[in-house]
């Protein structure tokens, strides 16, 4: 995938922003298809344990969180584009995170994890999250566990949350917060894939 500043080069920034290819995780090798839906992919990065490579992770948005991101400099205006980019998923634009296994977890252990950091950043309540983490155990459970390629779909906007497993819908937590807080466990200051963070900020920010 050419980034903003390639294309920018040539004077093709239109080009950049209207164009979209698979996206690659280049920690994992795993390629993220350009689209779900009319949502389009904005970046991958990896999240890692420790040495160990978990999964890799992608967003996908809407195409204006990009043209946002184009009009600031990943040099002068990171802060900016950061916050863009936070602020614009999940709170005003539904959004999705595609997770896509590098390592076999269990399931209440791959359940409990993505719990256990939604729990902090929601100001809701606990059962919320708890059913979050449920949709998120039966889903994986039906194959033992979230082994190599299993893939993880979050579709999050202002009033709840989704969870598909390998493409088959798991349910939906209906909530007012959730899905910012899930949002946030990606996109915040202590994002658990700050490699998805740069990588959309590369990918779209001038340079």
């Amino acid at each position: 995938m050419f980034s903003v500043r390639q294309i920018a080069t040539y004077g093709c920034l239109a080009l950049a922003v209207a164009y979209v290819s698979a996206v690659t995780d280049k920690a994992t090798g795993i390629t993220f298809k350009p689209r779900i839906g009319e949502k389009e992919v904005i970046g991958a990065g990896v999240r890692k344990k420790g040495p160990i490579k978990v999964y890799s992770v992608a967003l996908y948005a809407a195409a204006s969180l990009k043209e946002r991101l184009s009009a600031l400099s990943a040099s002068r205006e990171k802060k900016e584009a950061l916050l863009s980019l936070s602020q614009g998923a999940g709170s005003d634009e539904p959004v999705t995170f595609l997770l896509n296994m590098n390592f076999k977890v269990g399931a209440e252990k791959m359940a409990k994890a993505i719990s256990e950091a939604v729990a902090p950043r929601h100001k809701g309540a606990q059962s919320e999250v708890d059913e979050l983490e449920s949709l998120i155990f039966k889903g994986v459970e039906k194959k033992g566990a979230a082994t190599k390629g299993t893939t993880m779909q979050f579709d999050c906007d202002e009033t709840g949350v989704s969870v598909i497993v390998d493409e088959s819908s798991q349910g939906r937590v209906d909530s007012d917060g959730l899905g910012c807080a899930f949002c946030e466990v990606y996109l915040d200051d202590n994002s658990v894939s700050q490699a998805l963070r740069q990588n959309c900020i590369e990918n779209w920010c001038m340079e």
